[in-house]
């Protein structure tokens, strides 16, 4: 099968076998402690004997109402933090909460079960246990990220799922972020600490015997709506020429900061893709991503183009454009520049349940949203 022998590929790579902390864990499940209220949870890419996962979830089962939790692992038996993954059994457990009092997962309220298979994901009898599921909460291989969510949203479920920030320019996975069938945690964007393997050779630093490396660009995917979704990001910059230069082959506006984008400007934008971390659909549109091709062609992108090229190159400039590329470029203070990782957006509304912000002699002033010309609101 493919799909093993890839797992596996990945395993023998040892990019994948970084360990949660139960801190990280905990510091974004808790804003989600209403989803979880009689719902079956699975963790589909988690040893149980030693998952944080398995752990946050057994010893809150009371407190946060679960119906049943499942987990799987690839195949493993080895009771150490770090197992090499040479066991010839792969096991499921479920846990259906404390039945003698004392509020600990004990090891005969658990039930250890046996798969035919090696655990992966994939396989038709965790698919089975998936389809048992309500909510699948997990870190899952980075190097299968792609794939893994594909798979949960082609099986329709619910998902808490720690990931790696570059997911948001997957070209198969920022079409489902635009239109609004996925979104980022809490956390998002972070350097994370994990734990690792002994046999790994890099690490940033050693605790008690157990190696932890430093991962940046860490945050969490979701599709179950939380309050941060619906918070306006408040604006307080004034649209001008000078400081919002528009793109030479879109007709759109550069915004270097998220924290910059104007209040009174209704066009498209391009925005720097941190913007995801606080984006609220009731605000802002999403209209594509510079880099996949698809929206170079719905935008309608020009080419660079070779005078701008040859601009870029007598400034100095090195990267790896070509005139015939569709990807956003500019001038700005007459030097050719390549904006870097940019979301496409438009304004849906002025804020709402806020007040605005207005520059006035370099000095904050509150105002009444009706004292400010917002332009045509769209």
């Amino acid at each position: 099968m493919a799909g093993n022998k890839s797992l596996s590929n990945a395993k023998k790579a040892k990019k994948d076998e970084f360990y949660t902390q139960l801190s990280d864990i905990e510091n974004e499940l808790r804003h989600y402690k209403e989803h979880f209220r009689n719902k079956t949870v699975f963790c589909n890419c988690d040893d149980p004997r030693i998952s944080n996962f398995f752990h946050y979830f057994s010893y809150n089962f009371e407190q946060l109402g679960l119906k049943k939790l499942i987990t799987t692992c690839y195949k493993s038996q080895s009771r150490d933090l770090f197992s090499q993954n040479d066991s010839e059994r792969a096991i499921w457990l479920e846990y259906f909460g404390d039945k003698n009092g004392n509020r600990v997962p004990d090891p005969n309220e658990i039930g250890i079960h046996y798969l035919n298979g090696d655990g992966d994901f994939r396989s038709s009898e965790c698919v089975e246990l998936l389809q048992q599921a309500d909510i699948v909460v997990t870190n899952p291989p980075f190097s299968l990220l792609n794939e893994y969510i594909l798979f949960l949203h082609r099986h329709n479920k619910k998902f808490i799922v720690m990931c790696n920030h570059n997911v948001v320019h997957y070209t198969e996975i920022f079409p489902l972020i635009k239109n609004n069938e996925m979104w980022l945690g809490y956390n998002s964007n972070k350097t994370v600490k994990f734990a690792m393997p002994d046999y790994y050779e890099k690490w940033d630093e050693i605790v008690d015997g157990i190696k932890y490396g430093k991962v940046p660009s860490i945050g969490w995917l979701t599709n179950l709506d939380i309050k941060k979704r619906h918070e306006d990001l408040i604006l307080y910059k004034t649209y001008n020429e000078q400081d919002y230069p528009k793109y030479e082959n879109l007709d759109a506006i550069d915004v270097e900061k998220v924290a910059e984008i104007p209040y009174d400007y209704w066009g498209i934008m391009g925005v720097p893709d941190t913007l995801l971390d606080q984006y609220n659909p009731e605000q802002f549109e999403i209209l594509g991503a510079d880099g996949i091709p698809q929206y170079a062609e719905e935008l309608n992108i020009a080419k660079i183009g070779e005078d701008w090229m040859k601009r870029y190159r007598a400034y100095g400039g090195t990267g790896h454009y070509t005139a015939n590329m569709r990807s956003i470029v500019m001038t700005k203070n007459g030097v050719p520049k390549k904006p870097y990782s940019r979301i496409f957006i438009r304004r849906k509304r002025k804020q709402q349940n806020c007040k605005e912000y207005v520059l006035e002699e370099n000095i904050p002033r509150m105002v009444a949203e009706g004292e400010i010309d917002f332009g045509k609101d769209k």
